[in-house]
């Protein structure tokens, strides 16, 4: 397994309920794909964004390091890209 480090920009106007289900639904989607989160923060809060995304001038940036199978990152992009809460993620790959 190969460890990634995930950067999440979340839409910044929802409820502590709704955050921390995003955050959880983010958690879930690695464990389903055989993957193991090492740490997941909020990075930096209600940050402004250089351009508008998704009609969305702030965000809130959420960290997550994980370890997962290389062919399980396809997989989380795509599931990433359905949640509507969820404004832009990239995923790198640590070097050992």
């Amino acid at each position: 397994m190969n460890k990634y480090e995930a950067m999440f920009i979340v839409k910044p106007d929802l409820s502590e309920e709704e955050a921390k289900g995003v955050y959880a639904a983010i958690k879930d989607v690695i464990a389903k794909n055989g993957g193991t989160v090492a740490s997941a923060d909020v990075w930096s809060e209600r940050r402004r964004l250089t351009f508008t995304l998704k009609k969305q001038q702030e965000g809130v940036y959420y960290l997550v390091k994980f370890s997962a199978p290389s062919e399980a990152v396809a997989k989380l992009k795509y599931a990433y890209g359905l949640n509507e809460y969820i404004l832009r993620v990239l995923i790198t790959r640590q070097e050992a």
